[in-house]
């Protein structure tokens, strides 16, 4: 019997890695020489980020607010009083300034964040966090670690600092491929 590999999960290789036979399978047709190392690390990545993407929202108890609202969220749980421009999250998340006033939008909406002048600049607004976003945020922040917890469960502190280290190196390759293209941005 034939075993069907899109439907098989990820499985050992003769070193011992992981990889997903369906996705192998799928990113030859890509490069007909089998090198598919670079688009496997690729659909890794993404399938790793969708997981822990899943947990957040289950963290949240059903409260509906994206990843990015919730990053946006954290970081002015962060911020000095005065708050955050929306470049300013904008550059932080690595998105543009017209996502984040989205969901800045969302987050008052929800109370929980709000828009206050910049004292520095009257055209300009900055976003703040409100009493409410932080209590979410503490209400988030036990369920949040018992799931990443459980979602590296066997990870060693090492292996954690190296699987940052190079989700961080594939950020800012993609910053330097963007710069160099001229696109300088989002």
């Amino acid at each position: 019997m034939l075993k069907d590999v899109h439907n098989s999960g990820p499985i050992e290789d003769a070193d011992g890695h992981l990889y997903d036979p369906g996705v192998r399978a799928a990113m030859s047709a890509f490069d007909p020489d089998g090198d598919t190392l670079a688009l496997e690390a690729a659909a890794a990545v993404r399938s790793a980020s969708q997981a822990v993407d899943r947990l957040r929202s289950h963290g949240a108890g059903g409260r509906g607010l994206s990843s990015g609202a919730l990053d946006v969220l954290a970081r002015l749980a962060g911020a000095d009083p005065a708050g955050l421009s929306i470049g300013e999250l904008a550059r932080a998340g690595g998105v543009s300034s017209r996502n984040v006033t989205g969901l800045v939008d969302t987050l008052e909406g929800e109370g929980l964040a709000r828009r206050v002048p910049d004292p520095d600049d009257r055209r300009s607004v900055r976003a703040t966090i409100t009493p409410a976003g932080r209590s979410w945020l503490e209400d988030f922040r036990v369920p949040t670690r018992r799931a990443m917890a459980a979602v590296f469960r066997g990870f060693t502190p090492g292996e954690l600092a190296a699987f940052r280290h190079l989700c961080l190196r594939v950020v800012a390759n993609q910053q330097q491929l963007e710069q160099h293209l001229g696109r300088g941005g989002r």
